[in-house]
């Protein structure tokens, strides 16, 4: 349905088509239509705009992936994104993290579009960013006093990125056990860092409750949902939860049935729901977590991928499929067709970390740090 305008002698659609079709855009091209006319680019920065976007876009869930780089140049895209959806087989979106200007970024966390990143030249230093927008914010710096340290491995064990689509506001968690230098390891306490971009500072509080006891976050495993951030611990046998209103730490017990000799468990996130994926022998076990009780809502063999379970690490899921990373390769599982597809692989023998060290789940939204 076409309207002209005598003033513009133009034909345009309608402002409601056109912020239908916006919306349904990637969001690389929807950056590119704003530089189509003075209408669009209003439109597509209206408030309500991007939060309707937003809401779309966090239903996809994409796999990303940092690369590897031993000499890593700037100017050089170091980061993949791969959807399951509108991609074939070998193809990719490339992006930067070179509009942060440190040469040695690694990402800890991700959650709705921003990453948390800290910089490998520098000890304590911590970035937020959108890699869609390249938008970033330099934390500033926490004030430890030096006569306590983290324990065991003087770093933070705990890493978590919380951020909220309504509000345009995120946190930062940095946590783990605390002792004074010379005392014993039993002494240590729980301490939690948490900055507040609503504030720009950081707040912190000690937990004296040695039921939580733990020594290693498993690898990229934190998951942010209902106002709280959820890690796996290193024992498999529960998660740990800091609900972020309260400044408050709990637990969730995993069920008992997942104590498959030789099994393997994995914190995901699950259409706005926590979910683990086990992998015991050639099965694999999504669980889900709903009104206090853990339910199992697929099993799939993986026979077929025998060869490649012992390296295999799920990473992200959507409704209708799970991105597993590898050693040197990407698959998805499609659970309505119960098929396997591989979207992507390392060609070379360089590299020298498996992908699922550096790979984390993503969301493009429009997200601004400041």
């Amino acid at each position: 349905m076409m309207e002209t305008t005598n003033s513009s002698s133009s034909c345009y659609f309608a402002e409601e088509i056109i912020l239908e079709i916006l919306s349904k855009l990637p969001i690389k091209s929807l950056f590119r239509s704003k530089c189509v006319c003075k209408l669009w680019y209003n439109l597509a920065s209206n408030r309500s705009f991007i939060h309707h976007f937003n809401q779309l876009s966090a239903t996809n869930v994409m796999l990303l992936l940092q690369q590897q780089q031993h000499h890593p140049d700037p100017s050089d895209s170091n980061i993949l994104l791969l959807d399951h959806k509108t991609m074939p087989v070998g193809s990719k979106l490339s992006l930067s993290l070179s509009f942060i200007k440190d040469d040695r970024v690694i990402i800890r966390a991700s959650c709705n579009g921003l990453l948390l990143c800290c910089s490998s030249n520098e000890k304590g230093v911590y970035y937020v960013c959108n890699p869609i927008t390249r938008d970033f914010k330099l934390l500033p710096r926490i004030q430890e006093r030096p006569i306590t340290r983290f324990y065991p491995d003087c770093e933070p064990t705990l890493v978590g990125l919380s951020s909220d689509l309504l509000t345009n506001t995120y946190k930062v968690v940095l946590a783990g056990y605390h002792r004074m230098f010379g005392h014993r390891p039993e002494s240590a306490k729980l301490i939690c860092s948490v900055f507040d971009s609503h504030s720009n500072k950081w707040r912190k509080y000690v937990s004296h409750d040695q039921r939580h006891t733990f020594t290693h976050m498993n690898r990229n495993q934190v998951v942010f949902l209902n106002a709280s951030l959820h890690w796996m611990t290193q024992g498999f046998s529960y998660l740990l939860v800091l609900d972020l209103d309260l400044d408050m730490w709990r637990r969730i017990v995993l069920p008992h049935e997942m104590g498959c000799s030789g099994s393997r468990v994995y914190l995901l996130e699950f259409d706005g729901k926590l979910s683990v994926v086990q992998i015991c022998s050639v099965w694999m076990t999504i669980w889900v977590y709903d009104e206090g009780r853990w339910d199992v809502i697929d099993r799939v063999s993986l026979r077929c991928i025998r060869g490649m379970v012992p390296g295999i690490f799920p990473i992200c899921q959507g409704r209708d499929y799970v991105f597993l990373a590898g050693h040197k390769q990407v698959l998805v599982f499609q659970r309505k067709t119960r098929s396997w597809k591989e979207i992507y692989s390392v060609k070379n023998n360089n590299t020298t970390m498996p992908l699922w060290f550096s790979a984390h789940s993503f969301r493009a939204t429009i997200f601004s740090t400041r």
